[in-house]
């Protein structure tokens, strides 16, 4: 309703005189002014569902989105100066087309293309052969396994520094499977690969990711251990927060429209709003006259709250923890006890195990506080959702 009326402010007329071109010219001012893209779906489906825009008309990522490239567009981005190594490219990567989604092609002509060619081409200029000396093919793995990034010191100044390039076996794997292909392709047609067969620069001690695997699991545990030590301060930080935000909330709710309320140090006037949703707390600041929805922040408060308990006591993954849902407690009488064990069930994720975890009581506390929310908000019997992940603040 905001997009449609500016436009009708700007450009006269009733809703039906809106045309597309309206629509995507206030996006791309929006987008001037502001620097960052805004989402305009809303607003166009719906003149586009009221017949406004007449028929046949696409949807709005049709229009803006520019739609998966072809081989030839992916390859050119890099400018390759050999015309010869580019149609190569280009073949090789049109010939395993059908095998590859649109990501894993996009990754295949960003490795050959970009990390190996252009850079060989930029250090090497009038290269043409596949058939590297030993002395180049060393010279691009050394590039390739290093990158210069800049860090602030102590005392304020940036320098740079060499690092290990994390990712580097990718484009060495894809490297090395180039150059096999070719020479398998050759004996099927000799005509058309065998012209570019040529030893291959990359060994398979190339990819041994021993190594590699043992200095990422290091990195790890090392940011691991660094975040332990605030984990305390975070866990009061969040809950304090969530407390303030319930305080806030329900001081809100007993003042009157126009009246001042205060709460945890903090004064605020209730905001008259006749044509907002009922259940919604708007309060202004009168210091800096600020508009804020109290409703959204305590259920921001809340979930932050949740997420991270929930995360802490179980030390499951995201993708585990956004597949909960009441049905996840189970029960566990032993046969030998009248004991019931309440059990937490992970779905299967990222090793593909299921898994059932013991319920602590301070696990339990909140899962319990959990349900009992989506109870109140949805009634009894309703509460059949997975665990909600608010937008989290940082």
């Amino acid at each position: 309703m905001f997009r449609l009326a500016v436009i009708i402010a700007a450009k006269g007329g009733t809703t039906a005189d809106i045309t597309v071109g309206d629509l995507l010219e206030s996006l791309d001012i929006e987008y001037s002014l502001r620097g960052e893209r805004r989402l305009g779906s809303a607003a166009f489906r719906v003149l586009r569902e009221l017949g406004v825009f007449g028929p046949g008309v696409p949807t709005l990522r049709e229009i803006t989105g520019n739609g998966q490239l072809a081989v030839e567009e992916l390859v050119d981005r890099y400018l390759i100066a050999c015309r010869p190594i580019r149609d190569l490219l280009v073949d090789y990567l049109k010939e395993r087309q059908p095998a590859l989604d649109y990501s894993t092609r996009r990754g295949e002509v960003y490795h050959l293309a970009k990390s190996f060619w252009v850079d060989l081409e930029q250090h090497h200029p009038g290269i043409a052969s596949l058939r590297l000396d030993q002395a180049a093919a060393t010279a691009w793995k050394q590039r390739l396994q290093t990158r210069t990034k800049k860090i602030a010191t102590d005392d304020g100044q940036r320098i740079e520094v060499t690092v290990e390039r994390l990712n580097y076996h990718d484009t060495l794997a894809t490297v090395r499977a180039f150059y096999l292909d070719l020479a398998q392709w050759t004996l099927e047609d000799p005509a058309r690969w065998g012209p570019w067969v040529a030893p291959s620069p990359v060994s398979q001690h190339d990819l041994d990711r021993r190594k590699a695997t043992r200095r990422r699991k290091a990195r790890m545990d090392a940011r691991t251990r660094e975040r332990l030590l605030v984990l305390p301060a975070l866990v009061r930080s969040t809950y304090q927060h969530r407390k303030e935000a319930e305080t806030l909330l329900a001081a809100g709710r007993q003042a009157e429209p126009g009246q001042e309320f205060a709460a945890v140090g903090q004064t605020l006037i209730r905001t008259h709003r006749p044509h907002a949703t009922p259940d919604n707390i708007w309060a202004t600041d009168p210091v800096t006259g600020r508009q804020r929805l109290l409703n959204r922040e305590e259920n921001h408060a809340f979930w932050a709250w949740a997420i991270i308990e929930v995360l802490r006591l179980t030390g499951i993954r995201i993708e585990e923890m956004l597949e909960l849902s009441h049905h996840s407690l189970v029960q566990y009488r032993p046969p030998t006890t009248a004991e019931i064990v309440p059990l937490l069930q992970i779905a299967p994720s990222k090793t593909d195990i299921e898994r059932l975890l013991v319920v602590g009581p301070e696990l339990a506390n909140v899962l319990s506080t959990i349900i009992c929310r989506r109870t109140r908000e949805r009634g009894p019997g309703k509460i059949s959702v997975k665990l909600e992940c608010a937008t989290v603040r940082r």
